[in-house]
């Protein structure tokens, strides 16, 4: 390379200077998991856990629906949506709560559970795994206790012992992680770190195969003793192992000094840590997860309603802000969930299919997308179909690229 005023020395010079920040763009972001994200997580405390988990979630939102909102024209009125959007999705939920009604579950031994003798809960344990052989949902999970003192003993029990009864029974762990609640420190990353090795030395598994994600439920977890965020410390603590932030609605707002009544998803105080997590994670395949609502719809036409409607406008909210995952406490939640999903997804299809069209031909729309654009634009595609939003053959007719093409431009090896 020649240049008229810079010497080849000064070239090299540049090199070695950034040579540190060349390995960390190149290694530690612009990482893309293009494995499915699933729209929720199930919180089943241990102690209702139960074979028939998915079967009875999936009953309580259909009988809720059959209940409150059996047609698609009162279902657009509880929720407050245009009932021709409803109309759109309607056999598509239906049949989503029939096939599917729980993507990830997460069978909870922290304060779901509660405090409860080692033999209480070491017989917890063992009904669980027993209960296990008759769930086949496509994500699975335990939550420990956090490794606070009072309860760290516990919560690495129940790991070990969780976890060697799992692998004995021979289950996958491609899909399974455990969720450690109330991170404060890195150091406490780091312990989860070592129990993982321990654990796959003890059962002979590969390196890595053990995962976990982080529940935000410190507002240390944001910002640390030192005033520096601390998302990126977990990150580099957790050593590859780490796939997910959650984060904690109600712990995290009253660790914050929000009163209960004010303990919502929406929160600004809310929406500060979360967005303090997005930037964290952005280009490290770290995903995020938003947390729960505890408004459920039961009772009355009008509690269901309106926890119905305060639901999915939730959801939505989240699903716009980047956030395409959260915790559902009930079946009754699911119809929302699901609901949220469809509207985002089918609502952009054809206008987000016509804007990637026009990139990849290079058409001149007025509407100068970046090379990042194209990715998102992609992403949105491939979350639709995982979400069952869309099919693969309307995003095909749509936007002229299948599931495989479409990869290639989220990856950046498309001609983008």
């Amino acid at each position: 390379m020649t240049s008229e005023n810079l010497s080849s020395s000064f070239f090299k010079k540049a090199d070695k200077a950034l040579a540190k920040s060349d390995h960390a763009l190149a290694n530690r972001y612009g990482v893309f998991n293009p494995s499915r994200q699933p729209v929720h997580t199930c919180y089943v405390p241990a102690d209702k856990f139960t074979s028939e988990i998915q079967r009875q979630w999936g009953a309580l939102a259909r009988g809720t629906m059959a209940e409150h909102a059996s047609t698609a024209q009162s279902f657009a009125d509880a929720i407050g949506e245009d009932v021709k959007v409803v109309t759109a999705w309607w056999d598509r939920l239906n049949a989503k709560l029939e096939n599917e009604p729980i993507e990830d579950l997460r069978i909870d031994f922290e304060d779901g559970y509660g405090r409860r003798s080692d033999a209480e809960e070491d017989e917890a344990i063992s009904e669980a795994l027993e209960a296990l052989r008759g769930v086949n949902t496509a994500f699975l999970g335990i939550r420990i206790k956090s490794f606070e003192a009072i309860t760290r003993d516990r919560a690495l029990r129940t790991l070990d012992l969780f976890l060697s009864g799992f692998i004995a029974h021979n289950r996958n762990l491609d899909n399974f992680v455990v969720t450690l609640p109330k991170v404060t420190f890195a150091s406490q990353v780091l312990v989860m770190v070592d129990a993982c090795v321990e654990l796959e030395r003890a059962h002979k598994l590969p390196q890595g195969s053990l995962k976990f994600e982080v529940q935000i439920e410190t507002t240390q977890a944001i910002i640390g003793l030192d005033g520096r965020f601390s998302a990126p410390d977990f990150i580099t603590a957790a050593q590859g192992r780490l796939t997910a932030f959650h984060y904690g609605t109600y712990d995290y707002s009253a660790a914050a000094g929000i009163s209960a009544a004010f303990q919502t998803l929406d929160h600004p105080a809310a929406d500060y840590a979360k967005q303090a997590l997005q930037v964290a994670v952005a280009g490290t395949g770290v995903r995020l997860s938003d947390g729960s609502t505890n408004i459920i719809p039961v009772g009355n036409a009008n509690n269901v309603r309106n926890a119905w409607r305060n639901h999915y406008r939730l959801v939505q909210r989240s699903l716009e802000r980047g956030f395409y995952q959260g915790w559902d406490l009930s079946g009754a939640q699911l119809p929302t969930r699901f609901a949220a999903n469809f509207t985002f997804f089918r609502n952009g299809l054809g206008v987000v299919a016509q804007r990637l069209k026009t990139y990849v031909e290079k058409v001149d729309s007025g509407i100068m997308d970046e090379p990042a654009t194209a990715q998102a634009l992609a992403g949105y595609f491939l979350r639709g179909l995982d979400a069952d939003a869309l099919d693969e053959d309307e995003v095909q007719k749509a936007t002229g690229h299948d599931r495989v093409a479409l990869l290639a431009l989220l990856t950046r090896k498309g001609q983008i």
